[in-house]
């Protein structure tokens, strides 16, 4: 059963990966990218490594997710337009 359980959880870590180089959405490969994060957080905890499951989880899924999306804020705020101008 464990073998199953490391085999689908490497088959979707791959699919997200892929879909997180082909969307064109900047917001969608952010998603995809903590849905990997996610998923190889689960995987560290099936290696019976959860400390380093939760940091992945911690950082990787949550903090990095957070500060992806905040940047894609800031471009999109900086992109006006009229040129970023405030008039």
């Amino acid at each position: 059963m464990n073998g199953y359980a490391h085999m689908a959880v490497l088959t979707i870590i791959v699919i997200s990966a892929f879909y997180a180089v082909w969307f064109r959405d900047l917001l969608s490969s952010v998603i995809s990218l903590a849905v990997f994060s996610l998923l190889l957080s689960l995987e560290f905890f099936i290696l019976q490594a959860p400390d380093v499951a939760i940091a992945e989880a911690a950082i990787g899924a949550g903090l990095s997710t957070a500060i992806y999306i905040i940047a894609l804020r800031a471009c999109k705020a900086l992109r006006k337009p009229n040129g970023g101008e405030g008039r």
